[in-house]
């Protein structure tokens, strides 16, 4: 499942795919290491908008009442439209060009790099919601939604992020749970390029 991400295209080829302009957004420079708390370009009902990438489950509680307590960077589409701590989210599109995976052990890893084999962008179905920092800032915040991988993506992960045909975005963004639960299916077998990832600065963005 995504826990980095990376962006080598102009956002405005993705606003022109997906129709809504960008407006006032200016389209983000290449971002190699797109990490968990850092600021994404979305594109939600509203139009686009910038959002922290990882929910802050600040008054949300799980199925026996308790406080969520960790960052959500990534929701499970199983249990998305069941679970307590997802009432009253939004949802949104990140597009972006890929992600990492990682195998092997914890001082041993090798990174790997996901792409669609036909180039452009992928675009990862999300939910959103909204954080009141101290202070009263508001801040607009997104975790991608998860699913059960493909057999390419399985060679590295046991979950991947549910992609959207630019087609199905406008059903994701607007759609009823029971018309958007078709969506949140493994992205179809020999789209994607898994190569190792080299030359990433892991510490950069």
């Amino acid at each position: 499942m995504p826990g980095r991400l990376f962006l080598t295209e102009s956002l405005s080829a993705a606003a022109a795919e997906l129709g809504p302009a960008l407006g006032d957004l200016a389209p983000d420079s290449p971002r190699f290491n797109i990490q968990p708390g850092q600021e994404v370009c979305a594109l939600s009902p509203r139009g686009w908008q910038r959002m922290r990438w990882g929910l802050i489950p600040v008054g949300r509680v799980n199925a026996r009442g308790r406080p969520v307590m960790e960052t959500i960077i990534n929701a499970r589409s199983e249990t998305l439209f069941g679970k307590s701590a997802f009432s009253g989210t939004g949802r949104a599109v990140l597009p972006v060009n890929g992600w990492y995976e990682w195998t092997g052990k914890a001082r041993a890893k090798t990174a790997w790099r996901l792409s669609p084999k036909a180039g452009g962008f992928l675009y990862f179905a999300c939910i959103t919601d909204k954080w009141i920092a101290p202070g009263g800032q508001e801040v607009l915040q997104l975790a991608t939604v998860t699913c059960p991988p493909n057999a390419d993506v399985d060679r590295v992960h046991h979950r991947m992020g549910v992609l959207l045909h630019p087609e199905d975005v406008p059903l994701w963004l607007t759609g009823i749970p029971e018309t958007v639960s078709s969506l949140m299916v493994p992205w179809p077998d020999g789209l994607l390029d898994i190569e190792l990832a080299k030359g990433v600065d892991w510490s950069g963005p």
